[in-house]
């Protein structure tokens, strides 16, 4: 199949899972009453969306190859970023700035700034760093954090981190970890929980002998924590783990946008 084809294929999949996937004795949809895009661009937000909307129920073989092969051919498309070729820090060499899609960076595991059910964000195309990089991913990424969610038999705490393999992103492991949620004033209780963040990727990553990490901007979006003072914690934190634990070589601070950049640029020197 060619790259058009597996897009239609995987479409045409999920358009025929359950109506309603909360009930699996609601009738199949009937595909051929559901008008597909011609429009490449408008099929890959199709897809994507009817990837966000599916609960963790399990898939097919034929269509998780199809799918994988599919994923990894975008991905190769959009280029991959090498972490090691990314300039460093004059102040730490194993400090680095970069801005860009974090979904495209090879290294040894990403961050994933997830909500506490930790199985992704399941509104269509969202623009959260959590949607983006379980679209990447695939639909395995999600089966995989709900297979760690339903050992647990609890929501996650904030401040704690999970680890999973990344599959169809370029990294080998996406360190999902929840973040504050900051309603109304900045307390120190939020602080702390966001330092735990960066702590307990840090902890995880080094105990699965991980050299590189690349973190993004934790709990600045959707959770709405000020962004200077989250990128101060976040140097700060980082830098007094690596001061006690060398294990780590590699620390990327990956922004998104310029007014991030600039504010982790002056605390990076």
């Amino acid at each position: 199949m060619t790259q058009d084809e597996k897009r239609l294929y995987l479409i045409r999949e999920l358009l025929s899972e359950r109506r309603e996937y909360g009930d699996r004795n609601i009738p199949e949809i009937n595909v051929e009453a559901i008008k597909i895009p011609d429009d490449a661009g408008a099929q890959r937000r199709l897809l994507r969306s009817l990837m966000n909307i599916r609960p963790p129920y399990p898939a097919g073989k034929e269509f998780l190859r199809v799918q994988d092969e599919y994923l990894s051919e975008e991905v190769r498309r959009k280029g991959i970023v090498e972490s090691d070729a990314l300039p460093a820090s004059v102040a730490d060499q194993r400090l680095i700035l970069w801005r860009g899609d974090i979904t495209t960076l090879r290294v040894d595991a990403i961050v994933n700034a997830a909500n506490s059910a930790l199985r992704g964000c399941f509104v269509p195309c969202h623009s959260c760093v959590d949607n983006m990089i379980h679209s990447v991913s695939g639909i395995r990424l999600r089966l995989a954090c709900d297979e760690l969610m339903r050992e647990q038999g609890y929501d996650e705490p904030t401040g704690r981190a999970k680890i999973t393999p990344a599959f169809n992103l370029p990294c080998r492991y996406v360190l999902h970890t929840v973040g504050p949620i900051v309603r109304g004033e900045l307390t120190e209780k939020h602080r702390r929980q966001l330092a735990d963040c960066y702590r307990s990727c840090l902890s995880l990553a080094a105990g699965k002998g991980l050299k590189s990490i690349a973190f993004c901007c934790i709990s600045t979006g959707e959770f709405h924590f000020p962004c200077e003072e989250a990128a101060d914690i976040a140097v700060g934190t980082v830098a007094d783990h690596l001061r006690d634990d060398g294990r780590i070589e590699r620390v990327i601070f990956n922004v998104f946008k310029k007014e991030d950049y600039d504010i982790y640029e002056r605390l990076l020197g």
